[in-house]
């Protein structure tokens, strides 16, 4: 018995230290394991997460994202290139690189005339003054003998700021001998152009971004009318285009469809392509008058039939006789408007009698006010001589 007793002792020990160890195991579970939970959720803060990420599902694409996947975009297709016809009415452009761009606008209007082709001559740093550079006067004829254009349209001054030497001498910009002198090159040019007749469209200078050579395009543009006007041909005012409501400089203005648009480049003398297209919308309504259908979109063919004689010569190898085609008169006012038949040589029996339009325009005399009328001021009034 006695030697029973101590392992008895020894069992019971075992067992109650296994007990007090199952117990503790069971109280520092709970505390341990949410160290873990909050150990990795901090670690997964720092590195994105320990533990493998739970699978997901995969997306299933939008039904507009698979139609998109199934039609891939198309490019529109480029615009169609009217090809122009063989016989096509060549409109020459000279002078310097304002002209350059104002060719530009002229193609991008005439873009779908078969029968009109823009031929581009213009010499960008060319002017009347350094005719040492580029003689003008002496080119301009083998130009139009070369091209033998329908119609020449000129833009040129924007690089002649620049002494003349007069008799020797050297003159400063817009002197009188400057000035005479400048006219003399200006005829020379416009005789040089006009060798075969052709008619010639002369585009104005527009105002810069700097004062004084704002100042000096007016005088140059001065010029150029004057001489152009007195050799029978037109000059194209562009100035208001390109300043604003107090005639000054502006960088952006209306473009042809009237929205405010840039025109003018960084530099304030350059023009964007907005500015181009305004140029050569101030010369297409004269271009299209002188062309007549031959500038018209769509036509399949050209013929003297095409253009008006009183305004356009013959192409090249055409018979000169066969145009018979002439401007319509007013019938109601042929006077005034340069003509005095009708179509088809018709003797025009309309506008005998003057209109009270006529005796005011032409001979200043304001027909009497009926009697009545509030400005009727004659007196006494009628009603009251009579009586």
């Amino acid at each position: 018995m006695s030697n029973r007793q101590p392992l008895l002792r020894c069992a019971v020990l075992l067992l109650v230290a296994a007990l007090a160890g199952l117990t503790a195991l069971q109280l520092a579970g709970p505390a341990a394991a949410q160290e873990r939970v909050e150990r990795k959720s901090f670690l997964q803060l720092l590195f994105g997460g320990s533990e493998p990420a739970r699978k997901q599902a995969p997306r299933q694409p939008s039904r507009s994202s698979r139609v998109a996947k199934r039609a891939p975009s198309i490019a529109p297709p480029p615009e169609p290139v009217v090809e122009k016809l063989e016989n096509a009415r060549k409109i020459l452009v000279v002078g310097d690189f304002l002209a350059n761009r104002t060719a530009d606008g002229l193609r991008a209007a005439f873009a779908e005339a078969p029968g009109v082709v823009i031929v581009d001559r213009a010499n960008g740093s060319s002017g009347l003054v350094r005719d040492d550079y580029y003689n003008w006067p002496e080119e301009a004829r083998n130009i139009v003998e070369e091209v033998q254009p329908s119609i020449i349209v000129v833009q040129i001054g924007s690089n002649d700021r620049q002494q003349l030497v007069v008799d020797g001498e050297r003159e400063p910009v817009r002197s009188a001998k400057w000035l005479a002198e400048y006219e003399r090159r200006t005829r020379s040019l416009i005789d040089a152009l006009q060798v075969r007749n052709t008619p010639l469209l002369w585009i104005g200078m527009p105002a810069f971004k700097s004062p004084s050579m704002t100042t000096d395009m007016v005088a140059f543009n001065g010029v150029f009318r004057t001489q152009v006007e007195k050799s029978g041909g037109e000059f194209i005012d562009i100035w208001d285009g390109f300043v604003d409501e107090e005639g000054k400089f502006v960088f952006t203005g209306s473009d042809i469809n009237g929205q405010q648009v840039r025109l003018r480049g960084s530099d304030g003398i350059n023009v964007t392509e907005a500015g181009r297209r305004k140029i050569a919308f101030y010369a297409e309504k004269s271009i299209r008058r002188l062309l007549g259908d031959a500038a018209a979109a769509g036509i399949s063919a050209l013929d003297s039939a095409n253009f008006p004689e009183i305004f356009m010569p013959p192409a090249p190898g055409e018979n000169a006789a066969a145009i018979t085609r002439t401007m319509p008169v007013a019938m109601t006012d042929p006077a005034l408007d340069g003509g005095s038949e009708l179509l088809g040589e018709m003797p025009a029996t309309a506008g005998l009698v003057p209109s009270p339009r006529d005796q005011l325009v032409l001979d200043g005399i304001l027909p009497e006010a009926p009697e009545g009328r509030v400005d009727n001021f004659a007196w006494p009034p009628a009603d009251q001589s009579s009586e």
